[in-house]
């Protein structure tokens, strides 16, 4: 019996993210205070402290801030996968995000490399934004 990869359990501060990778769009929040662009998602901005913010959609283009590539699977649901690559993503707009780097060779990655998402559709209609190069 294969073993299902997790799924997202949302809670009140990425609920909204994750119904919009159900539609294949990368949003962050925006305070509505002072503009900053952030993720993690929050009910509180962590440069003015403001409560109001809104989703707002990315381009999904980015760069590898950094990386590492896994060996062994951390979970027994990606055996499958191993080796495979998780990164820090700088987002052009700049926030960055923690995903994978597919589409390529492990020791093709390289720190800078420009990269786009793409979306890795799962069981119950979810969505995993993942990232390929440019």
């Amino acid at each position: 019996m294969a073993i299902e990869k997790p799924v997202p359990v949302p809670n009140a501060d990425d609920r909204q993210f994750w119904e919009a990778c159900k539609k294949h769009e990368l949003c962050v929040q925006k305070c509505q205070a002072c503009g900053l662009l952030r993720w993690p998602p929050s009910f509180l901005c962590p440069q003015c402290h403001g409560k109001e913010s809104q989703w707002i959609p990315l381009a999904g283009k980015g760069k590898v801030y950094t990386y590492t590539v896994f060996h062994r699977a951390f979970h027994p649901a990606f055996e499958k996968d191993v080796p495979y690559v998780t990164a820090v993503i700088a987002l052009d707009e700049g926030p960055h995000l923690l995903s994978n780097i597919v589409g390529c060779a492990p020791d093709q990655v390289t720190c800078d490399m420009p990269v786009e998402v793409v979306w890795e559709d799962r069981q119950g209609g979810h969505s995993i934004p993942k990232f390929r190069p440019v």
